[in-house]
């Protein structure tokens, strides 16, 4: 086990603009779906209506997404907020 055993300390992660990261690509996911909608009839006669399902399942977990890191980023600001004190 030693071979697997790190040979320095991880670095710290890396933080930006988590929301707005996070809403752009739900936002993206749900203007797929919306613009595969219209050929719906073809996605069904090829066997590909899953695409459309796979954008609309990218944009509602986007927007579960969207909920847990706006939550997360108050949450880091409260901290910081009562470190400052």
């Amino acid at each position: 086990m030693a071979k697997w055993t790190p040979r320095h300390e991880a670095p710290e992660p890396l933080e930006g603009p988590v929301v707005a990261t996070i809403t752009g690509g739900t936002i993206l996911w749900f203007v797929l779906f919306l613009a595969q909608l219209p050929f719906y009839g073809w996605f069904a006669d090829h066997g590909h209506t899953w695409w459309l399902w796979t954008c609309l399942a990218g944009g509602g977990l986007g927007c579960l997404g969207i909920w847990y890191v706006r939550k997360r980023d108050a949450a880091i600001k409260r901290a910081a907020a009562t470190t400052e004190r």
